[in-house]
């Protein structure tokens, strides 16, 4: 809040979008930036974003050193969006018995042909093709083999329409346990979103 107070003594107005710090949030955090009239929030979760997008979940590709090739660039120029229903869990802060998730995607009905959707998750911290398992015509299950063991559980999913683009969906959970281990080194970042989110709070508030 205070941050805030200061934009708007030195500038004249506050800003509307906010960026988790590493993106990562849960629902907690999700309403602290809500009650802080924020009007958009960006995850770390790779995807192109549409209007069935949650705005306080917005997907972004990193474009840095190491993701920063032309020609990565130009492919994600080409990808087209992956519009969703609904990802459980919903709260993207996973708890030790929470871990591995029960992932299930439900799509729109009659929308997109999801039949050829592939993901990929990084399960036991290594990169692999996920089974998935249909539970109806539009959503499906991730079954996931080990738990995520690292700070950060991703998931994305694919699926290459006959344009000849990909449709690309990511999902990022923070994993409370490894998380934790790191949490005050993260404090400064953090401290970004103002006096809510001060050092007297509870790692388990995030």
């Amino acid at each position: 809040e205070m941050s805030i107070k200061n934009f708007k003594n030195e500038l004249g107005n506050s800003p509307k979008i906010f960026s988790y710090p590493f993106g990562e949030y849960s629902n907690n955090l999700k309403k602290i930036v809500y009650d802080l009239n924020f009007e958009f929030a960006f995850g770390q979760h790779s995807g192109v974003i549409d209007p069935t997008k949650d705005f306080l979940e917005m997907p972004r590709f990193p474009i840095n050193e190491k993701y920063g090739e032309l020609k990565r660039f130009n492919s994600i120029l080409q990808t087209l969006p992956f519009p969703y229903e609904s990802i459980t869990p919903e709260n993207r802060y996973l708890k030790k018995d929470d871990n591995p998730p029960e992932v299930k995607i439900k799509f729109f009905e009659n929308l997109i042909n999801i039949k050829n959707i592939n993901c990929y998750s990084n399960e036991g911290n290594i990169w692999r093709k996920s089974d998935i398992q249909f539970i109806g015509k539009n959503e499906i299950m991730i079954l996931l083999k080990e738990k995520f063991k690292s700070e950060r559980g991703r998931i994305n999913c694919s699926l290459w329409e006959k344009s000849g683009k990909w449709r690309w969906l990511g999902i990022q959970y923070v994993i409370a346990e490894y998380w934790e281990l790191n949490f005050y080194s993260a404090i400064p970042f953090f401290n970004l979103v103002g006096s809510k989110f001060a050092l007297s709070k509870s790692v388990k508030e995030f």
